[in-house]
């Protein structure tokens, strides 16, 4: 499958968790171009290899080995190919191996498996890019390849509704009362699974095709939140623009200072506010060099940089009028990352895993849903009498 001319509906899955939340955002961003970004095709051509590597090892007869290598060597010409994707799909890979394994039995697999979901959404549809059925269960296996934000499989919408078309397409075939939902995100090492009924789903699919029907007409409020990431019309939103001041201006406060619970709530609602005014930056930004005027605002040019026009020419000159050419040039190390991308993730950790120590990171501030264990300054008893 060409993964780059996939269609997206109005109500797509990917986005559930915005309209179904906020449900006139779908008919609103509508109105805006659907651009892609550059991560995004990278994204696109990891998931070309991924499956490539999974109709090779579900399909070994019609997806042969050397089908996979000149396939392989094809997605090589892309100027976006990087090296590591070959580790992180064989990352992927591993999980599905793994996964298949928890099977009684070889279960039937469906790769990118277009699924029908106007039962639920309105002119909805979506691609799983992998679906695993035997013994009574349905598993839906997710590849993302961004590493910006980890991404959850626990009460998923998109994954829910790739659940519920596949749950319509095969079950009259293979009966099931179990449903697994998977995510599979290497770059960041987020590995996630959960499980739920079928009497779970289909609640959920009543909940979701009640949210559907107001939003594919645009109706209902707007509710911005932290699933305004993603939607087109962000930067121009009233409702987003209108809550963001809201709390950004918030000036009835009595006691002189806050409590570490009121410290936590603002953190919680003026998460999305520098967020917010970013994205009009670069909207206001976008406008005045369209030559749109914006109150109160210009584009200028920002402060310059120098660069050689021939430096191997001037190098010339400089070390002929007697600068010694060391002076010039200094040698330096790639990083540890660099250097893992330029061998292969799996050649750096055969090769030289053993060279490499992973130091603890400084400590960062997150929700309390994180998964990663909470980390203090306070002394335990254990290292006062240790």
């Amino acid at each position: 499958m060409n993964h780059a001319d996939r269609a997206h509906a109005l109500l797509s899955a990917s986005g559930a968790h915005r309209w179904m939340n906020c449900t006139p955002s779908a008919v609103l961003e509508s109105k805006f171009p659907d651009t892609t970004s550059e991560a995004a095709k990278e994204g696109t051509l990891a998931h070309e290899l991924a499956e490539a590597k999974l109709q090779n090892y579900v399909n070994t007869k019609e997806f042969s080995k050397r089908k996979l290598t000149n396939r392989i060597k094809k997605l090589k010409e892309n100027e976006l190919w990087q090296n590591e994707m070959d580790g992180f799909t064989d990352d992927y890979m591993d999980f599905i191996r793994r996964e298949a394994l928890r099977f009684e039995a070889t279960p039937y697999v469906a790769i990118e498996e277009k699924l029908d979901l106007e039962t639920y959404v309105p002119g909805g549809f979506g691609t799983a890019d992998c679906i695993m059925i035997g013994g009574g269960t349905i598993e839906i296996i997710d590849f993302k390849y961004g590493k910006g934000v980890p991404v959850a499989a626990e009460e998923n919408p998109q994954l829910m509704l790739y659940a519920l078309g596949a749950h319509e397409k095969y079950n009259f075939l293979y009966g099931f009362s179990e449903v697994r939902l998977s995510i599979v995100q290497p770059r960041i090492g987020n590995n996630s699974t959960w499980t739920l009924s079928l009497d779970d789903l289909l609640a959920f699919g009543e909940k979701v095709k009640a949210a559907a029907a107001i939003a594919a007409e645009g109706g209902g409020e707007f509710h911005p939140g932290d699933w305004c990431r993603f939607c087109r019309a962000k930067a121009q939103c009233r409702a987003r623009a209108e809550e963001n001041v809201k709390l950004a201006f918030q000036t009835e406060r009595k006691p002189e200072l806050l409590t570490n619970d009121e410290i936590g709530r603002f953190l919680d609602q003026g998460e999305d506010v520098a967020k917010w005014l970013k994205d009009l930056q670069e909207y206001a930004l976008a406008q005045c060099l369209g030559g749109k005027e914006v109150a109160g605002w210009k584009a200028v040019e920002g402060r310059g940089t120098r660069d050689w026009v021939d430096m191997d020419k001037a190098f010339e000159i400089i070390i002929a009028s007697g600068t010694p050419q060391e002076m010039l040039w200094e040698k330096k190390p790639l990083t540890l990352a660099q250097v893992e991308k330029v061998v292969g993730k799996k050649e750096f950790a055969t090769e030289v895993g053993d060279y490499v120590v992973k130091k603890p990171g400084k400590p960062t501030l997150v929700r309390e849903s994180d998964k990663r264990p909470a980390i203090t300054n306070k002394i335990s008893a254990d290292e006062v009498f240790n």
